[in-house]
């Protein structure tokens, strides 16, 4: 029983962490309809930068820190789509592998940072819970204070007019320009506003785990899509505020398809083909349904028919 609870504890931290990295992609991929390949890159930035500045002796500094490179990031990305009329997916892809060269560069020519030892907003809480029943879920309450506070930004943020500008762009933005509203403006701004919650998300990873490496943001872009896919699929209202909850939701049900794979002894190298099946299934999974449903429906249609 115990055992259980703790890998639990483990699918609920790692859920709601990785879960502000969905709720960037909400942003850049339901709202601007932009899907930024960049994510994985941005990830790891965020947490690159997190942990030396925690090092340098500044754990709360690190997350604006992690949160504005990021965003300079997402603003590269933004500038090649639409000042440079660089296709999105190209940008994403670009951006993503210079990012490989920043990240290493900015860790001082390592590939791994160990933050044993260093203080961290994590281990700042877990010593002044020491002794009491929340002792062990101090992970749990920063974390959910962070995807709290995020999804109430992002919510706030959708509902002023650049928000409403950045959603209308996702959706025509011939008819954003005609309204003389600047695209290339609110996709910037969208872009920008995303990635900075990948790098906080990125931020977090790397100071609840006290280590980073270069490739700890590997594959995010398909965990996330995954995720907000499954989130999706069990709330379908159109709602910003259910659309977040969504993207939490979703990021801690993907954790614990992880948790279950694992616990079967499968291989860690399959859990990225894990991550890709599960995005192909969300996907393909309403033409799949249709073509049943219609296949299901045809013979009744061709009876009724010969009868008529």
């Amino acid at each position: 029983m115990e055992l259980l609870l703790s890998l639990l504890r483990t699918t609920i931290e790692l859920g709601l962490i990785s879960s502000l990295t969905v709720l960037a992609l909400y942003v850049s991929y339901s709202c601007l309809n932009v899907c930024d390949l960049s994510t994985d890159g941005s990830f790891t930035l965020g947490a690159c930068v997190g942990a030396v500045v925690a090092l340098s002796g500044h754990p709360f500094l690190a997350i604006p820190a992690a949160m504005i490179a990021s965003a300079l990031s997402g603003l590269i990305t933004a500038f090649l789509q639409t000042k440079l009329r660089i296709n999105s997916l190209l940008a994403g892809i670009v951006v993503n592998t210079g990012l490989y060269s920043i990240n290493i560069a900015i860790m001082g020519n390592a590939s791994l940072l160990n933050l044993n030892g260093t203080k961290t907003i994590f281990s700042m809480l877990k010593d002044a819970l020491k002794g009491t029943a929340l002792e062990n879920y101090y992970i749990v309450i920063i974390a959910g204070i962070f995807v709290v506070l995020s999804m109430a930004i992002i919510v706030l943020f959708l509902k002023t007019r650049l928000g409403l500008a950045i959603k209308a762009t996702g959706d025509n933005p011939k008819m954003v320009q005609s309204s003389s509203i600047n695209p290339h403006m609110t996709t910037i701004v969208g872009l920008c506003f995303a990635n900075a919650f990948t790098g906080l998300s990125g931020c977090l990873l790397a100071q609840s785990q006290k280590a980073v490496n270069i490739d700890i943001g590997s594959g995010m872009v398909t965990v996330a899509l995954a995720s907000l896919l499954i989130g999706n699929t069990i709330i379908r209202k159109d709602r910003s505020v259910l659309k977040t909850l969504a993207a939490v939701l979703g990021s801690i049900i993907f954790r614990l398809v992880y948790t279950i794979a694992l616990r079967f002894h499968m291989p860690a190298y399959m859990l990225k083909l894990i991550s890709s099946i599960i995005v192909i299934i969300a996907l393909a999974g309403p033409t799949i349904w249709k073509g049943i449903t219609f296949k299901k429906g045809k013979p009744s249609a061709v009876r009724r028919d010969e009868n008529a």
